[in-house]
């Protein structure tokens, strides 16, 4: 469990508790767009609120399996400005139907999850259990969900919602980083060790290794099979490095 994704199941299911104990709560902090200018809170607000059970279940979910990997992936501070971004966008969408009251996190789970299809697009999830879907086809499957909703009049789901989510986390990803497939942020880092700095990277035990982790480092550690070391970017040298064993690592030079 990563350190947003732990930190954010839990503010929505304490809010959910709060919402159950408290009179008046979910009332105060729900989004209505016609009133965000006398509660302009809400566009934050609403995103930590569940209508029930099922609702809070379905998205805490979404957040659980694809959260951790993105966040490693990106770095925690670009996974919750993609995150919080994505439920502003939804937020921002539901301004369509400006009398609707709002409430879910699933604009920024949807985000989350478009963000991970875009690194990971063939990864399978299993529906019910049993059904294998790639994680692209699901976002498809999703987005043309809400297009459909909000063309047959809603039926009281927030499909704007849903759709701004994905359309600010895929805006983000566009503007944050140069390309999605390199996630080479514009944000400055710091510069990475050179090749011989990695140390002996055949020592990496990949069996060992996070499932979060593990499919990135056998794809870097496949492409120095293929092309040699000399073809990793500096991104892909400093996350390997991570994993070689400390007294095979060689420091870097000065």
């Amino acid at each position: 469990m990563t350190p947003w994704v732990k930190r954010l199941l839990v503010a929505n299911v304490v809010m959910f508790f709060l919402q159950q104990m408290v009179p008046g709560l979910t009332n105060a902090l729900i989004l209505v767009p016609a009133f965000v200018l006398q509660q302009p809170w809400t566009m934050i607000t609403y995103m930590f609120l569940h209508a029930g059970i099922g609702h809070i279940f379905g998205n805490m979910i979404g957040l659980y399996f694809f959260g951790p990997r993105l966040e490693q992936r990106l770095g925690s501070q670009h996974f919750f400005a993609l995150y919080m971004l994505s439920g502003i966008g939804g937020a921002l969408m539901s301004f369509l139907t400006p009398t609707a009251a709002i409430l879910g996190a699933s604009g920024a789970v949807l985000g989350v999850t478009l963000a991970y299809a875009t690194f990971w697009p063939r990864d399978q999830i299993y529906i019910w259990g049993v059904l294998p879907v790639e994680v692209r086809w699901l976002v498809a499957a999703y987005t043309l969900y809400s297009l459909f909703g909000i063309r047959s009049g809603g039926g009281g789901i927030a499909h704007f919602a849903h759709l701004g989510g994905m359309v600010a986390a895929f805006i983000y990803l566009r503007v944050a980083g140069r390309n999605a497939a390199g996630v080479k942020w514009k944000k400055k880092v710091t510069a990475a060790p050179p090749a011989k700095a990695i140390g002996d990277w055949s020592k990496v035990d990949r069996s060992s290794i996070h499932e979060v982790n593990r499919d990135e480092v056998n794809r870097i550690l496949d492409k120095i099979s293929a092309n040699g070391i000399g073809s990793l970017t500096p991104q892909e040298r400093m996350f390997l490095s991570n994993f070689v064993p400390p007294d095979d690592r060689v420091p870097p030079v000065s």
